[in-house]
């Protein structure tokens, strides 16, 4: 893996690519760091979720939580 951070100085950018990942998929991405900074600031809580399952799935997901933990004991 190859990973960079760089502050253009126009609007065009040149890639070579190296010659192990000739033939491969690849990935590219082009983001602004701070961007990437805000994004975060905006994490998702589980609070965020309350409410999206019925009152009977949380009871038989509990069931089965509590029966996971009672085998690990």
């Amino acid at each position: 893996m190859i990973r960079t951070r760089l502050t253009p100085k126009n609007t065009d950018l040149h890639l070579s690519i190296p010659e192990g990942y000739v033939g491969k998929s690849i990935e590219v991405r082009l983001y602004a760091i701070d961007e990437l900074k805000e994004e975060s600031v905006n994490t998702v809580t589980m609070k965020d979720f309350r409410g999206t399952l019925s009152k009977e799935t949380a009871t038989e997901l509990q069931k089965k939580v509590n029966i996971d933990r009672n085998e690990w004991s």
